[in-house]
């Protein structure tokens, strides 16, 4: 057995800032390790690094912020401070307001090279003049200009170039930027018949500047993949963000799948670009990142024409100089004979370095096309960063998240020549072409009967046709650097780092706490008692246990990267990866949500970074963004798109507003804007369609679940209205609270029929009569977040008096049940514990000691996950293939639930925790 207590814990389990930046960190990879942030601060107007110390290198930051209802107007000015109180530039906008049009969120944005400090300030009201650079956007008929004052970058409306040109100094550094794509039309040898394969260009359709400076410009592009044959397909959307005074870009880029995958095998997709070579050979320069070991990170580093190891001396400063990527001396000062005969060197024109599984990375060189690859290099994890030039410029260049999303791959061609092309594989061609089939045949299931049976044996939810892959989608984060020069190791080095964990602001948790944003369901973390202690040790225990797993299990991959699994199998001693509805968890009762709260309170780096790689999954893979199910998202499956269970409980905004707000990520809010017509979806895809005794939707257009429907479009509007103020999507939620409020039994009448358009959209009506009903999913799946959030954005009492009712009766003894409602609700005890925290709700509205007490009961009377010891125990030999921690009583859907019960319960109810 493993004591895994807290102590132990950050003892051996502290995650790694490089590592997931994503997953990495969780993996127990061996990087920098990530500094457990202070609960509370002395000062919690200043802002904080996430991951500990000012980063070596300040490439731009944004940051979201919170404000008190009330507290300042949307015309409200700020200005920044350094840690010794010197001005900063900042540029702000605003992300979210209060029902009163009070600023509840804004997004701040700092410049590239200026020392911020550890702990900048950012302040209401008009700060002293800043001199400093600036970035400027100039909008010309068929291009966009930006400079940030040290590069300038000329972006085309039209044609395959996402960049034109890159100059600094006035010289060209970087030029025609496009995205490539490659497809085969089998997905392997063994189909039979030669494989064709067909590549794709990028064709920009829209340009749009988002933001013109003074600190931040953003430029989206949106366009499709073409053929030489005229094929359009892979829509994709790229965004370019420049800072003033960066010499770098960030680039992040989306795809949406949106082929036939019976025909369409993906095989490469990538962003290529042309770097002009003017140095000598021997003053050109190649780089990879290597993996870090004990607080460092390795670099490989070559000449195209290596002066090194030669049978002939050079001169020890001409040698020196080539490693250092300096200028070597004059040729005059070089040893004679390689003066005489540095032609007959053999230059290196192409490079690869390919990471195509999450342990074991390859670089290998030639001389050019037509000739033989040489092995040069091995290792396990690379970070995904590499550069090309030479002494009088280049570009170094990086892809987020580079082994965890294998296969991946960095490709350098024609060093050699005039210019280099640079190609960041997001997915590499020599791996295997992505197979996105159905991963079975439906085993005969033909009738709903047979389906019925299916979800019966394996708790998959099959249905023909349906577990499609076209319309999800994946992100990806790249970062270019634009140089004046070969930068030194260590800077390389500093870059690798800076792609793999982009430097992140924060603000301190008592800073969001006393905000009131995210509603007040949560607290600082508190072990003054023996009882509270074992509560926070547990919450501890539980995140340190997942991101252990994502190491030990592997949970890495293009498509799987960011996700977890659902249930475990304790006679495997593995995951059901292969079972049904078992499998990957897509979201199924709220880990996104634990994982938000727990950050909040803690304002951990390691769980910050684990939860924003789920986002990032979950926001693109488990949601449909074009096709029959756009703005649906897909229940647990084997396959993430595999269930044919589509619905709006998976693709709600409750999971990704967190994100949004503490990042300001315009893709994130770019997917909650996808999401917000989903109702209009839930007629055709109704989720309960295969439920025998289902109440049909009367008259009305839709029928609609008050709890994993309702509740789910309640975050998608709920957030719209804060970030846009428009009042429709204030009364679309007033109607349907108002249409709550009014059936027999408030939420125990368990759904209505719904109007999703029209003049009355949002209105929720009486289908069901004087029937009670109430499902052990309603409140699970931001249900509880977003109904008590919505209570406090909009007084409407009798909405209010419905769903503290619900919260008192869903776990109440069955004679108070019957007495309170006529007859018992139906919704059994299942989840028991998950719903504790909806009697600490309600006691906490009522002021009720006893119901408080009740709630606590329920959540420590759990025997079954809550009181299981804090152990692993440890499985080797032939029993499994490779040695693992387990702890068969862990599941997901307990995990997630006993930990937001906990928290919340803390935050509600905590005083009345006895010992």
């Amino acid at each position: 057995m493993t004591d895994f207590s807290r102590r132990s814990f950050f003892k051996t389990a502290a995650l790694p800032v490089g590592g997931i930046g994503g997953l990495a960190g969780l993996a127990g990879a061996t990087e920098t390790v990530a500094k457990p942030a202070a609960a509370t601060s002395t000062n919690t107007a200043a802002l904080r690094w996430l991951d500990g110390d000012a980063p070596a290198l300040q490439l731009g930051a944004t940051l979201g912020l919170p404000w008190p209802r009330g507290q300042h107007q949307k015309t409200q000015d700020f200005h920044a401070v350094d840690t010794q109180g010197r001005p900063l530039p900042l540029q702000t906008w605003p992300l979210a307001t209060w029902p009163d049009g009070s600023l509840k969120w804004t997004a701040h944005a700092l410049p590239a090279g200026v020392d911020i400090g550890t702990a900048p300030v950012v302040h209401p009201g008009k700060g002293a003049a800043v001199a400093s650079m600036k970035v400027s956007v100039k909008e010309q008929p068929d291009f966009i200009e930006v400079d940030t004052g040290i590069i300038r970058a000329r972006l085309p409306r039209q044609g395959a170039q996402l960049i034109h040109s890159i100059e600094r100094d006035g010289r060209e550094l970087l030029s025609s930027c496009t995205l490539v794509a490659q497809t085969d039309d089998k997905p392997d040898a063994e189909s039979g018949g030669a494989i064709t394969h067909t590549h794709f260009q990028s064709r920009t359709t829209q340009l749009t500047v988002e933001q013109t400076g003074p600190v931040r410009a953003v430029v989206k592009v949106d366009g499709q993949h073409r053929s030489a044959a005229g094929r359009e397909w892979l829509p994709f959307s790229v965004r370019l963000y420049f800072y003033a005074g960066a010499e770098s870009v960030r680039v992040m880029h989306t795809f949406v799948f949106d082929g036939d995958d019976q025909q369409d095998f993906l095989r490469g997709i990538g962003l290529r670009f042309d770097v002009p070579m003017r140095d000598e050979l021997y003053d050109r320069h190649v780089r990879f990142a290597g993996e870090a070991e004990g607080g460092s990170r390795g670099l490989w580093a070559e000449g195209v024409r290596n002066l090194t190891g030669l049978r002939r001396e050079p001169g020890a400063a001409v040698r020196e100089a080539q490693l250092a990527g300096r200028a070597t001396p004059p040729l005059e000062q070089w040893g004679p004979q390689v003066c005489k005969l540095q032609h007959r060197i053999p230059a290196w024109g192409d490079y690869t370095l390919s990471q195509l599984s999450a342990d074991g990375f390859q670089i290998r060189k030639r001389t050019k096309a037509g000739h033989g690859w040489i092995p040069a290099a091995f290792g396990r994890r690379a970070p995904g960063s590499g550069y090309i030039g030479g002494a009088t410029g280049g570009v170094a260049f990086g892809l987020r998240d580079f082994w965890q999303r294998h296969p991946t791959q960095l490709d350098i061609r024609n060093a050699h020549t005039d210019a280099a092309q640079v190609t960041l594989w997001m997915h590499s061609p020599e791996a295997p072409a992505m197979d996105l089939r159905f991963y079975h045949d439906g085993l005969g299931m033909e009738t709903h009967q047979q389906e019925l049976e299916g979800l019966e044996i394996t708790y998959e939810d099959y249905e023909k046709g349906f577990g499609t892959p076209a319309g999800i989608a994946r992100s990806s984060e790249i970062t270019l650097w634009v140089l004046a020069a070969t930068p030194t190791r260590e800077r390389l080095v500093q870059m690798a780092a800076a792609v793999q964990t982009p430097p992140q602001l924060a603000a301190h948790p008592s800073r969001y706490l006393q905000a009131g944003v995210f509603g007040k369901l949560w607290s600082l973390p508190d072990r003054s008692t023996p009882t509270r202690q074992k509560i926070e040790d547990r919450l501890d225990f539980l995140f340190a246990f997942y991101a252990r797993e994502v190491e030990q299990r592997h949970w890495y991959g293009f498509w799987d990267y960011g996700d977890i699994r659902h249930t475990y199998d304790a006679d495997r001693h593995e995951w059901r990866y292969d079972v049904g509805g078992y499998a990957w968890d897509n979201s199924e009762l709220s880990p996104d949500i634990w994982l938000w709260y727990s950050f909040l309170r803690s304002g951990r780096a390691d769980i910050f970074r684990f939860a924003e790689a789920m986002v990032r999954h979950t926001a693109e893979v488990d949601i449909y963004h074009a096709g029959r199910f756009k703005g649906l998202g897909t229940r647990h499956n084997v396959q993430h798109w595999g269930c044919s269970a589509k619905q709006a409980r998976i693709s709600t905004s409750a999971n990704r507003r967190f994100y949004y707000y503490l990042t300001g990520d315009e893709r994130i809010g770019d997917v909650m804007r996808e999401v917000l017509d989903v109702d209009q979806k839930l007629d055709k895809v109704d989720p309960v369609r295969k439920i025998a005794g289902r109440v049909d939707k009367g008259p009305w257009p839709a029928r609609i679940g008050f709890g994993t429907d309702w509740g789910s479009l309640v975050a998608n509007f709920m957030t719209e209205w804060e970030r846009t103020g428009d009042v429709r999507w204030r009364n679309k939620l007033l109607r349907g609270m108002k249409g709550i409020a009014a059936m027999p039994h408030g939420f125990f009448t368990g759904s209505g029929g719904y109007e999703p358009t029209g003049p009355n959209e949002g209105a929720l009506h009486n289908v069901s009569g004087n029937k009670l009903s109430a499902s052990h999913l309603s409140a699970v799946f931001g249900g509880m977040e977003m109904m008590t959030e919505l209570v406090e954005l909009i007084d409407e009492p009798a909405f209010k008096a419905a769903w503290v009712q619900y919260c008192e009766l869903y776990n109440a003894p069955r004679d108070e049940q019957v007495k309170a409602l006529g007859a018992p609700h139906g919704g059994g005890t299942v989840l028991s514990v998950g719903h504790s925290r909806l009697s600490a709700y309600a006691a906490a509205q009522k002021q009720d000691r006893a119901l408080a007490k009740r709630a606590w009961g329920e959540f420590l009377a759990d025997q079954r996950f809550g009181a299981r010891p804090l152990k692993t125990t440890r499985i080797a030999g032939p029993l499994v293939l490779n040695p693992v921690e387990e702890a068969p009583w862990i599941s997901t859907n307990d995990t997630a639930q006993w930990g937001l019960a906990a928290i919340q319960n803390l935050a509600l109810v905590g005083e009345h925790l006895k010992d």
